[in-house]
């Protein structure tokens, strides 16, 4: 169903407001927060916090991707999408299936693999050191030795890999899209 003339100014307000929120979480939550947590806090601390933080990202950016894709499908008949409109809503249905499939699937498995694998490493000891690089050989040697461990660990990195690369696309999807809406504008 779409709407008849242009959308009013407080419907273009609304999609800048969801686009430009979902565009800050991304560039946040992808590019900083992550790397301030991982220098700073304990690798176990690091991981609740992602575990806790990562599912209300994704919800939210959910939540705006899905509400953007409505107004944008809303204002723009089928019929008559021009190619940046029709890039545009490709993009926005995207994210969205991408987002999705972080928040219910991707995020829930790495969670809980990734508290499995804790349990783990406490045994061994493992786990309040800051950053990555400090105990890489015996993190190793629990890998070599413990058979379970491998097992989650693979698991882990096979399933926090495809989530960043669904991740990075909705990064680039939303930053495209931020980029068309702003050459729409007429003046600042």
């Amino acid at each position: 169903m779409s709407m008849e003339g242009e959308p009013s100014g407080l419907i273009r307000i609304t999609q800048l407001f969801l686009l430009s929120t979902a565009w800050g979480m991304q560039i946040w939550v992808t590019f900083i927060s992550g790397f301030v947590l991982f220098r700073t806090v304990s690798r176990h601390t690091f991981g609740l916090v992602q575990g806790k933080l990562f599912p209300f990202y994704f919800y939210t950016l959910l939540g705006c991707t899905f509400l953007n894709l409505a107004i944008f499908a809303a204002y723009h008949p089928w019929e008559f999408l021009s190619t940046r409109e029709t890039v545009q809503i490709t993009l926005f249905l995207i994210c969205f299936i991408l987002v999705a499939t972080n928040a219910s699937w991707f995020s829930q498995v790495i969670t809980k693999t990734m508290l499995k694998m804790q349990e783990i490493e406490k045994e061994h000891g493992l786990g309040q050191e800051v950053g990555g690089s400090g105990q890489r050989e015996v993190y190793q040697l629990l890998k070599e030795k413990d058979n379970k461990y491998r097992h989650l660990r693979q698991k882990f990195f096979r399933f926090h890999g495809l989530s960043s690369l669904c991740n990075l696309a909705c990064v680039i999807c939303t930053g495209v899209n931020l980029a068309f809406i702003a050459l729409q504008l007429e003046s600042l």
